[in-house]
């Protein structure tokens, strides 16, 4: 039989509305929110540990879930649950009708797998909004980048809004979250050529640079750019020419054109 929770003053459905809003409860209990049947698709192909199920039976359907879950059915613990409580719970204005909790992948940057001779990584540091961190995934996903190191984080990776605009690519993504310390110790420690996107007079506009090799495009945020702390020798500094009237742009569309100016290089090497 499955459970049902029909009121909103539910124990569970309010630890649940404490993992939504809250990073510090999400950290202390190393579990999060997944919404949505795709986004928990891509989670169980990611290898999350899925532990409970929520859904609103006349937005997703049981057989829905058992096609999404496959075998893990009857491994996870599924609770229907009324349209009240899945509003109160749910982080979109759409509804979707399912809502998951699973637990935290934590990884160290020691735990990055690179298998090619030419690794392509995307590194940001310190972005703010969770919808950059999000759009940033996303392309990462659409180019197949081999890890992302988010450095200095300022955000959870596992915010609902991340997850939410990153349409699950939180997911699908080798992600490492890490100082940018040990981001550029590892650099140097495996030789890979680094990339800076920094505005300077000595910076080279990135299409006369080669990301043919291994490759490792940083990128910083919008109001303070990269730190002083990237401003080695072995590391290049590149620019995308701007030529209107403002001096810089979002820095996922700027990761977007570096990355796949990369893709381009390679495919026409």
């Amino acid at each position: 039989m499955i459970k049902t929770i029909s009121s909103v003053n539910n124990t569970l459905v309010k630890e649940l509305i404490k993992l939504k809003e809250k990073s510090r409860e999400r950290r202390k209990k190393g579990l999060f929110l997944i919404e949505g049947l795709r986004e928990l698709s891509l989670a169980i192909k990611g290898n999350y540990n899925v532990k409970t199920v929520l859904f609103h039976p006349e937005i997703v359907s049981l057989d829905q879930l058992k096609q999404t879950l496959g075998k893990l059915i009857d491994k996870v613990e599924l609770l229907e649950i009324s349209i009240e409580v899945y509003k109160k719970i749910a982080y979109r204005e759409t509804t979707e009708g399912v809502i998951s909790v699973s637990e935290f992948v934590s990884k160290t940057i020691k735990d990055i797998e690179l298998n090619t001779e030419n690794p392509l990584i995307l590194i940001a540091e310190a972005p703010e909004k969770p919808g950059n961190i999000g759009a940033l995934l996303r392309t990462a996903d659409a180019a197949k980048v081999d890890a992302v190191i988010i450095t200095n984080p300022r955000t959870d990776l596992y915010n609902p809004n991340i997850i939410r605009s990153s349409v699950g690519c939180v997911f699908t993504n080798q992600v490492i979250e890490t100082s940018s310390e040990e981001a550029i110790e590892y650099l140097s420690q495996n030789n890979i050529p680094t990339y800076l996107a920094y505005m300077s007079e000595e910076s080279e506009a990135y299409y006369d640079s080669d990301f043919t090799k291994a490759t490792a495009i940083v990128v910083g945020t919008e109001a303070t750019g990269i730190s002083d702390e990237w401003l080695r020798p072995e590391f290049k500094k590149i620019i995308i020419p701007m030529h209107g009237a403002i001096d810089s742009m979002n820095v996922s569309v700027a990761a977007s054109i570096l990355i796949f100016d990369a893709k381009r290089q390679r495919i026409s090497k």
